[in-house]
């Protein structure tokens, strides 16, 4: 294997690279649909700071509503990615928590939870009950494998604006979707070209293998890889597809290291990668690098393996945004713990709800929808996770605002995606607080 490179060429390397591309990540699979949550009502004084140097909007009549401000929460609280969605949801109700305690003239907000449980036929049933509930625009859902399928049967037939925090795969970015679904996430078009320049110029290797979950998510980072590896001169030799949370992948593992590649890419979520991992130490000598994605990127796991994997680094969207540290605090002190992946581009997917939600003046989706950019993209009153109560009010009176959000600027393209977003590199870290070590970030803008 080539020697190590040093960290800041390798990022030097990678931003010249300019390697470009944005949009969506994971999946799910069977159940039924489970409220998990209460209204939360605005009402009192405080709420979320803001600059010395902007005044705070004077509610108007422009603001008078007699129904609530509503958003939807729905993500994977069981299943597959129950372990890292119940932290996503609680991202995602944190804009309700902070608008409770806050002067909005007036308004009021409610959210409202569903659990996909890591599945489609959940996803949809648990969508189906939100659009009933008359709720205009919902975060989530997670997963590709879900997000497409509750788009086409849920989202865009009832003009229901649907935002993802973690749905990656990049068939998302062409969905006919009449402009009703958006992600604050970047797409795995672009990782797929970041972990190719991972595994040739972090990790020297040439030879590689790949392990997938078989669906969107999986089929499609793989073939990103596989694509972005061998333009880097590197041999891709077996792409090995596997199944949700089997009780052995042995079998699998031996298909897919049977040439001995000097890389093992694995593309899954923590529940199957716990097995898959302790069945990798306990029947293979682990000489190879591994590199593993964003769905893997779970402090538990480590522990539940019961192995340091010295051996595994990991890609995955890195937040970045102009609030990033308003956010961590906010959350910090809410949860009694750091965030972890994905829960910045939650929050941030629920807060642009919010407030096109606040500037559209009625929970209609179309009219949500069309407000999107309007709050999001740059022009008007800066907003953040520190001022958004005011950005509330500023928005339902129909003044301009631009939210910045913690997971990137969150300036949405025509797509509905991301177009700038940062990348991180990262290892498993069990004697750290968060369990997770970033050693690089690069940036990208599309």
């Amino acid at each position: 294997m080539a020697p190590d490179i040093d960290r800041r060429d390798f990022v030097r390397a990678l931003t010249a690279a300019g390697v470009a591309g944005v949009a969506g990540c994971t999946t799910s699979t069977g159940g039924t649909d489970t409220p998990t949550s209460t209204p939360t009502e605005a009402s009192g004084d405080g709420g979320g700071g803001g600059s010395d140097d902007t005044e705070t909007a004077t509610p108007t009549e422009s603001m008078a509503r007699s129904s609530p401000i509503r958003y939807g929460v729905l993500l994977p609280l069981t299943g597959d990615l129950g372990s890292v969605g119940k932290p996503m949801r609680d991202a995602a109700v944190l804009p309700a928590t902070q608008l409770a305690d806050a002067d909005l003239g007036g308004l009021s907000v409610e959210e409202t939870v569903q659990d996909t449980q890591t599945s489609p036929s959940a996803g949809i049933s648990a969508a189906n009950s939100l659009v009933n509930a008359g709720v205009p625009g919902i975060c989530g859902p997670a997963s590709s494998g879900v997000n497409i399928q509750v788009s086409r049967q849920v989202f865009i037939p009832n003009e229901v604006v649907g935002c993802s925090p973690s749905s990656t795969a990049p068939t998302v970015t062409n969905l006919e979707d009449n402009d009703f679904v958006f992600r604050t996430v970047p797409s795995d078009a672009l990782q797929g070209q970041v972990m190719a320049q991972v595994a040739t110029e972090e990790l020297g290797t040439s030879t590689a293998a790949t392990m997938y979950v078989n669906n969107d998510y999986g089929s499609l980072l793989s073939e990103a890889f596989v694509s972005g590896f061998e333009e880097q001169g590197g041999s891709v030799q077996k792409e090995v597809s596997f199944e949700k949370q089997q009780p052995s992948y042995t079998s699998k593992l031996q298909e897919a290291l049977s040439d001995d590649p000097d890389l093992l890419v694995v593309i899954g979520y923590p529940a199957s990668g716990t097995q898959l991992f302790k069945d990798y130490y306990a029947d293979f000598e682990g000489g190879e690098e591994v590199l593993v994605t964003d769905g893997l990127q779970d402090a538990a796991m480590q522990s539940q393996i019961g192995n340091p994997m010295e051996n595994v680094t990991g890609t995955a969207p890195q937040p970045s945004g102009p609030s990033v540290e308003s956010f961590n605090s906010l959350y910090q002190e809410e949860y009694d713990r750091q965030p972890s992946i994905f829960n910045a581009h939650s929050y941030d997917a629920a807060a642009v709800l919010v407030l096109a939600n606040a500037m559209a003046g009625e929970n209609s989706g179309p009219a949500v929808r069309d407000a999107m950019r309007q709050v999001a993209n740059p022009g008007g009153m800066e907003i953040t996770a520190a001022n958004l109560a005011e950005g509330v009010t500023a928005a339902a009176a129909g003044e301009d605002v631009s939210y910045a959000g913690a997971s990137s600027a969150v300036n949405f393209d025509e797509n509905g995606d991301m177009k700038a977003v940062t990348y991180a590199v990262w290892e498993f870290a069990p004697d750290t607080d968060s369990g997770i070590e970033v050693v690089n970030t690069v940036d990208f803008e599309g």
